[in-house]
């Protein structure tokens, strides 16, 4: 009967549940912690899919701007003085480690370490 629930719930929710929950799956897998957990000036490892990258200046400064989400949250990735990283594009999965700090509200994490992760299912 479990699987057969499985199956139902799957069919029954929405494509943007579906890849949350897929998300939140990876993020479990990889060892990392959830988004949607991290606390203000806590050291983090995260993983997810950019949404967004965009060029925002910040005070003068070049800053490369990407919103990565996880299924919990979502996370404001910033690499100042970068205005464009091979690799970091929309709908790019990654790796993101650094210390959260919080902006106007949101999650940000400066100048992560970072490691793409592959294209595709593999």
């Amino acid at each position: 009967m479990g699987r057969f629930r499985r199956m139902l719930d799957r069919l029954s929710s929405s494509q943007e549940d579906l890849e949350s929950e897929e998300l939140r799956e990876d993020a479990e897998t990889a060892g990392c912690i959830r988004i949607g957990d991290c606390q203000d000036r806590q050291i983090v490892t995260v993983t997810g899919t950019l949404r967004t990258v965009t060029l925002r200046p910040r005070a003068g400064v070049p800053a490369l701007e990407a919103e990565l989400f996880d299924g919990t949250a979502a996370l404001d990735v910033v690499w100042l003085g970068r205005r464009s990283i091979v690799g970091i594009e929309p709908g790019r999965k990654l790796i993101a480690s650094g210390r959260i700090s919080m902006s106007r509200g949101r999650r940000v994490l400066f100048n992560p370490k970072y490691e793409l992760r592959p294209l595709g299912r593999e």
